[in-house]
C-alpha cells in the first residue's frame, strides 16, 4: 500500500473506466486544458469496445433523429440531452476526424469502412495520449478512504486525493464479465446513499425449456424470414437462432426489455412468431387447406409454403396433434405460433445491461447531486466530501437495441459528464 496519496492539482481529472464513455469523457476533459489521469482494472482500455466489432464495427444508426431517440423507450427524454448535444451525424464526423471512413449499411447501421474497431480505438487513444491523457492499467476501483480514491493494483493498494479534482466514473454495466464490466461498482455507490437500480440483462437470450429432442436436433439453427410480436403490437420482421435453450438474436434484442419486464411481472412471456411474414393470412389458410392427396402434412407444408427444417419442428414443439392436423388452427399458428419464454439469459451473457445509477440521483444528466454519503440519511460515509463527482455510460439506468444506439449514447453520456466536470473544475477555480 503506498505511504501517501497521489496528489491531485487545480484542473485535474480523474476517471474510472476505459469504455467508450470513460474515454469520451477524458478527450472532453484533456481538450478543456484539465489534466487527465484514467484508470481501468483490465490490462488495456477498450476490450467490450474491441470484441463487439468483432463481426462488424456498428458505431451508430441512419435513421430520422425522431425515431433514433424513440429507440430510448421510457428514458428517451433523459438520453436525447446527450444526443442533442453529439447526435449520430457529429458521431460519424468525429470518427472521420480520426482518419476513419464510415458507410451505412442497407439496415441503415453506420459502419466504419473496414468494418473493424481496432484500426478506430488506436486512433483514439493516439490522439488522447497526444492530449496528455495518462493511462494506469490494472487499477481496480476499491471505492473510497478519507476522501481518496482507493484502487488496488499489482503493487498493492494505492490511494489517489481527489481534493480538488473532478471523479468521472465510467464503470460500464454488468454483462461481459471477463471484459471489465462486473457490476462491482453497485454496492460501493448503494452503500453510500447513492440510488441504483438493480442490474438485468438487456439485449439478452430467453429460455424457453424445449424439449430434450427439439433441443439437439435444432440448437443454433437459424430462423430467418421471420416475425416477432409481443402484446398485440405490430409484427417485427427479422431474424433470430434457437439456442439449446431458447432463442437469442437482433429480433429477440429488438424486444427483450419488455420481455423481460413481462417475465420479471407475470413468470414467462408469450410472443408470437410470424413463420411466413411474406405470405398473408388468407394465402396461407388456402394452401394448408389446399387437398395433400397421400402426402403427410410435413410434406405439404414444405412443398406448398416451403416450411421445412426448424419452422418444421418449431410447429410440432408448441402445437399439440390434433392442433397440427387441423388445417385452420395450423394456419393460424404459422401466422402466429405463440412461444412461451420462462426466464433471460444469465446477465454476463446479454449484450447490455439495464438498471444503474438512476436519472434521479443525477444533476444535469452526469452530476452525482451529492458526494456519494454526503448529506444521505442513514449513512455512514466518512470522509468522502468531494462533490464533484461524475458518473456516464452504460453504468447509468437505460438501455437501448442493438443497432448503433448502445454505443452512440455512451458516447454522448461521456462528453456530457466530461463537459460537466470541466465546467465544474473551471468554478471551482473561480471560487478559489
Amino acid at each position: 500500500m503506498s505511504e501517501s496519496p497521489t496528489e491531485a492539482s487545480p484542473r485535474h481529472a480523474i476517471v474510472i473506466g476505459g469504455g467508450p464513455a470513460g474515454l469520451m469523457a477524458a478527450e472532453v476533459l484533456a481538450a478543456g486544458g484539465a489534466r487527465v489521469d484514467l484508470y481501468d482494472a483490465m490490462p488495456s482500455v477498450g476490450r467490450k469496445f474491441l470484441l463487439a466489432g468483432k463481426g462488424g464495427m456498428n458505431i451508430t444508426h441512419a435513421e430520422a433523429y425522431d425515431a433514433f431517440v424513440g429507440r430510448y423507450g421510457e428514458r428517451a427524454p433523459a438520453v436525447q440531452a446527450w444526443l442533442d448535444a453529439f447526435p449520430p451525424d457529429a458521431v460519424r464526423a468525429w470518427i472521420h476526424g480520426l482518419g476513419v471512413d464510415t458507410f451505412v449499411g442497407t439496415s441503415g447501421r453506420v459502419f466504419p469502412t473496414d468494418m473493424k474497431a481496432a484500426p478506430l480505438l488506436r486512433a483514439w487513444l493516439h490522439r488522447l495520449r497526444e492530449a496528455g491523457v495518462a493511462f494506469h492499467m490494472r487499477h481496480r476501483w476499491l471505492g473510497w478512504r478519507d476522501g481518496a480514491l482507493v484502487f488496488a493494483t499489482p503493487d498493492g493498494e494505492q490511494l489517489v486525493e481527489t481534493r480538488g479534482a473532478a471523479t468521472v466514473l465510467a464503470l460500464g454495466g454488468a454483462s461481459w464479465a471477463r471484459l471489465g464490466s462486473d457490476g462491482a461498482w453497485v454496492p460501493l455507490l448503494a452503500e453510500r446513499g447513492v440510488a441504483v437500480a438493480p442490474l438485468v440483462p438487456a439485449n439478452c437470450g430467453f429460455d424457453a425449456d424445449w424439449s430434450p429432442h427439439f433441443a439437439e436436433r435444432y440448437a443454433g439453427a437459424p430462423l430467418t424470414t421471420v416475425a416477432m410480436a409481443l402484446d398485440g403490437e405490430a409484427f417485427r420482421k427479422g431474424q433470430l437462432v434457437v439456442t439449446a435453450t431458447g432463442v437469442e438474436g437482433s429480433l429477440v434484442y429488438a424486444l427483450s426489455a419488455r420481455i423481460r419486464d413481462r417475465i420479471a411481472r407475470d413468470g414467462q412471456a408469450t410472443v408470437l412468431l410470424d413463420l411466413l411474414p411474406d405470405h398473408d393470412r388468407e394465402r396461407v389458410l388456402d394452401e394448408v387447406a389446399r387437398p395433400r392427396g397421400t402426402r403427410s402434412m410435413a410434406s405439404h407444408l414444405q412443398s406448398r409454403l416451403g416450411i421445412k427444417g426448424v419452422k418444421s419442428g418449431l410447429l410440432h414443439e408448441v402445437l399439440s396433434k390434433a392442433d397440427y392436423a387441423e388445417p385452420a388452427k395450423l394456419a393460424r399458428a404459422l401466422k402466429a405460433l405463440p412461444l412461451v419464454l420462462k426466464r433471460p439469459r444469465p446477465i454476463d451473457e446479454a449484450i447490455s445491461s439495464a438498471g444503474g445509477v438512476r436519472f434521479e440521483a443525477l444533476e444535469g444528466g452526469a452530476k452525482l447531486k451529492d458526494a456519494p454519503g454526503v448529506d444521505a440519511p442513514g449513512v455512514d460515509a466518512p470522509g468522502v466530501d468531494a462533490p464533484g463527482v461524475f458518473v456516464a455510460g452504460e453504468m447509468i439506468d437505460w438501455e437501448a437495441p442493438t443497432g448503433g444506439y448502445l454505443l452512440t449514447a455512451c458516447f454522448g453520456s461521456g462528453r456530457a459528464a466530461g463537459r460537466a466536470a470541466l465546467d465544474w473544475l473551471v468554478s471551482s477555480c473561480r471560487r478559489t
